[in-house]
This record gives C-alpha cells, sequence and structure tokens, in this order.
C-alpha cells in the first residue's frame, strides 16, 4: 500500500494526509468547483476534480470519487468521516476494484448503520439498550399508538438510518406522535433514502459519553477510553473532551467492557466509537455505532499519545497492530475540543458563509493543537458544514485545559464571517460546565447565560 486516495475534504483531509505522510504514503485528493483552491488539494501529493460544488454532485457521488481512484492508480481509500465514510455500497466497490477500504467490513457498516438491526445486535452482545419500539415504515404505521403507550412518553421518534442528530424528533404526548412520525419519515425519506423510523424512550437529562474502539477484524480489540460529548446544540456535538468529569470508574469500566463486546463480537475492523446515554441514576444505554473515525478523535489522541489515523492505516497495509494490548493503552491528563464554526448562535445556530478576510489561530505547541482545513482568504461555503476548525487543548487537569482553552480562543483571530467563539468561552466559563454539571440539554437549560448578546 503506497498510495491512499481520500475521499473528503476540509479538515479530516488535510488530518489524514498528515498521517499519511508520517508513514511514507503518497496522497491523492479529490475536490469539487467549490473547492478547487483549497487546502487539502494543495497539501495532497495528487488531486483530482470530481464534479460541480454540490455534494450531490461530486463528494457523495460514490462512482465518481471511485473513477478518481482507479485514474491515479491509489492502492487505498479512507474515507475521513461523513460523505461515504459509512456507505456500504461504496465500501464494497472499493475492494471490489482490488483496493483496500481504510474501514470495516461493508457488513458491518450495514448493521451498525441501521438503528433497529444494531440495537439488536447490542443486546445480544449483552449491552443495555433503551427501551424502544420495532420500526415503523412509511405509510405503515399500524400498532404505532401501541408501541407509544409501550414505550411511554416524553420518547425519540428516530430515523433508523442516518446520524449526526438528523432524523431525530422529542415527542412529549401521544397525541403528537402520529404526525412528528410522519414528518420524521418524510425527511428520512429525502435524506438517507429510507424513511423507517422507531420510538424511542428519552432519558431525562442524560450524559452523552463514548468509547473509542479499535478492532483487529479477527475478533480482538482494544479501547482507548472514553469522551464526554454532553454540550449539543441540536443533537450535535460542539464541545468534547476526555476524560469525562466525575464519572465514576465502576461505570467507565462497564461502559468499556460493553463497547469491547460489541466491537469483539461483530469481528470489527479498525477505528470505531460507541456511543451511550448515561442517565442521571449511573445506568447507561446504547445509543449507536460509528464504523468511521469521529470528528473528536484529537481529544483522544492528546491523552493517550497515540495516532488514531495513522493505526488505521498501520492495520491496512498488513502491519501486526493485533499485537497491541489493552495494558499498555494508558490516558495522561485532560484534553478539551471545541468545534469552531461559521454560525451564529443568536439565530438558531444558523450558517454564516462568507470570506475568511483575517484567519489567524493561535500558535500550535504546550497542549494546543488545530485542526483546519482553511486559510486566510479561503471562502465558507453553504455546500458543505460551516465547521472552520477544531481547536484542541490539553492539561494536566481539566482546570489546566480549560484555562488552555480560554486563552487560545482569545487568540483565535477569524474576522469577515460571524463564528460561535463567544458563545463557546460562555459555556466554558459557566459555572456548571466547570462544576461538570453537562448534560444533553445543557444548551437549552442555560440559554439564558449563553445566549447573551
Amino acid at each position: 500500500m503506497k498510495k491512499i486516495l481520500i475521499a473528503n475534504r476540509g479538515e479530516i483531509a488535510c488530518r489524514i494526509i498528515r498521517s499519511c505522510r508520517a508513514l511514507g504514503l503518497k496522497t491523492v485528493a479529490v475536490y469539487s468547483e467549490a473547492d478547487a483552491n483549497a487546502k487539502h488539494v494543495d497539501e495532497a501529493d495528487e488531486a483530482i476534480a470530481i464534479g460541480p460544488a454540490a455534494a450531490k454532485e461530486s463528494y457523495l457521488v460514490a462512482d465518481k470519487v471511485l473513477a478518481a481512484a482507479n485514474e491515479a492508480g491509489a492502492d487505498a481509500v479512507h474515507p475521513g468521516y461523513g460523505f461515504l465514510a459509512e456507505n456500504e455500497g461504496f465500501a464494497r466497490a472499493v475492494a471490489e476494484a482490488g483496493m483496500i477500504w481504510i474501514g470495516p467490513r461493508p457488513e458491518t457498516i450495514a448493521d451498525m448503520g441501521d438503528k433497529e438491526r444494531a440495537r439488536l445486535l447490542a443486546h445480544g452482545a449483552g449491552v443495555p439498550i433503551v427501551p424502544g419500539s420495532p420500526r415503523f415504515m412509511v405509510n405503515d404505521n399500524a400498532g404505532l399508538e401501541a408501541a407509544g403507550d409501550e414505550v411511554g412518553f416524553p420518547l425519540l421518534v428516530k430515523a433508523t438510518a442516518g446520524g449526526g442528530g438528523i432524523g431525530m424528533k422529542r415527542v412529549d404526548a401521544a397525541e403528537d406522535l402520529l404526525a412528528t412520525v410522519e414528518t420524521t419519515q418524510n425527511m428520512a425519506e429525502k435524506a438517507f433514502g429510507d424513511g423507517a423510523v422507531y420510538l424511542e424512550k428519552l432519558i431525562d437529562q442524560p450524559r452523552h459519553i463514548e468509547i473509542q474502539v479499535f478492532g483487529f477484524g479477527d475478533g480482538g480489540a482494544v479501547h482507548f477510553f472514553e469522551r464526554e460529548c454532553s454540550i449539543q446544540r441540536r443533537f450535535q456535538k460542539i464541545i468534547e473532551e476526555s476524560p469525562a468529569p466525575g464519572l465514576k470508574r465502576e461505570i467507565r469500566d462497564a461502559m468499556a467492557t460493553a463497547a469491547l463486546a460489541l466491537t469483539k463480537q461483530e469481528r470489527y475492523r479498525g477505528a470505531g466509537t460507541i456511543e451511550f446515554i448515561l442517565a442521571p441514576d449511573g445506568q447507561f444505554f446504547f445509543l449507536e455505532m460509528n464504523t468511521r473515525i469521529q470528528v473528536e478523535h484529537p481529544v483522544t489522541e492528546m491523552t493517550t499519545g497515540e495516532d488514531l489515523v495513522g493505526l488505521q492505516l498501520r492495520l491496512a497495509r498488513g502491519e501486526e497492530v493485533s499485537k497491541l494490548q489493552q495494558d499498555s493503552i494508558a490516558s495522561h491528563g485532560h484534553a478539551i475540543e471545541c468545534r469552531i464554526y461559521a454560525e451564529n448562535p443568536a439565530k438558531n445556530f444558523l450558517p454564516s458563509p462568507g470570506p475568511l478576510d483575517v484567519y489567524s489561530p493561535p500558535s500550535q505547541g504546550g497542549g494546543i493543537r488545530v485542526d483546519t482545513g482553511v486559510r486566510q482568504g479561503d471562502q465558507v461555503t453553504y455546500f458543505y458544514d460551516p465547521m472552520i476548525a477544531k481547536l484542541i487543548t490539553h492539561g494536566v487537569e481539566r482546570d489546566v485545559a480549560i484555562e488552555k482553552m480560554l486563552a487560545a480562543l482569545d487568540d483565535f483571530r477569524i474576522e469577515g464571517i460571524v463564528t460561535n467563539i463567544p458563545f463557546l468561552k460562555r459555556v466554558l466559563t459557566h459555572p456548571a460546565y466547570l462544576g461538570g454539571r453537562t448534560h444533553t440539554g445543557f444548551v437549552d437549560e442555560h440559554k439564558d447565560d449563553l445566549f447573551k448578546e
């Protein structure tokens, strides 16, 4: 394996290029018309155009990406996250074309991409799951009322496909259930080509905790401890940290054991994440498995010292990474990641595309890391996710990591567009956050403090 095509763009493409370069691997970037002069295009060894700006006409067109890989003579494809990363058909097509898919088996992607099926597999592995219902297909909601009563209110209506908080709606009363289900089914049909939904009991004020796992494909696996991802807006994460503040060791160990049980059962190959919700009473439940590298993987890298992308690459090229032992993996200090977006929190986090007239990130080193796919003068467009950068800090203790983060945010200069940096600083200095009293409803609970002008 000598040449890797990166089927992605932006900061994750640049991140993958760094690990490839460190391992002496050549890289091929793909780009849309909007990204012709993008950072990831300049940093790769080669770059191939794949179509118009709209992702559905470029980055999401498997045939175009595969044709680029063939044209470049790539040995392997790394999908990053998003776009085609969890597309079973694309993974299979890469393998059928004689290239290495840097990810789990297509069958695993399919199993974990279907949330209802993933729940059943997790249950079979002995992992606790949230009470829920069978799936309901579009125009076939027979038994919905009875299922709602059995699950109990409040509940969540969730699309069986998709992710990232898309296709998830809360229902507080029985009379609102049918309308919410039909709305979610229609949205899921348009977004994912699959309108099926299921009902799931809503756990009030849970924490969102995930375990980073790495499987060797032979039934063996290790974990790299947990991440706390409870600070969210619209069910999407904006601040993550490791370790989870105040998490009891016995709960952490039980979560890790459960995560490894599912990973080993599926004979999982590569980097993945098992996500849990943790109820206030200490019970935890399986949420989903992400069959890819996560946006928030840098906090794990900062605390464990491991290059997770490098580990993916080494496994793909046949190195015996299965010799990695659990007792050799340790977590040191505390790391926090803030996702910096071109968005206006005061307007319900509305994206704010535009030119980066000034883009000056803080200096890296000394426990400060910046992962980005942009440079000064670039344009943040409405075609893609408006994340500009990920800012990560590490300290010997949580309060040190927070202090570093606040100082780094102060040093991060972005002009020409509205960003969420002031909002992030208000979260980080809020007494409840400083006290580790976080849950997935944190932003709504403290909106009067967090949305001050």
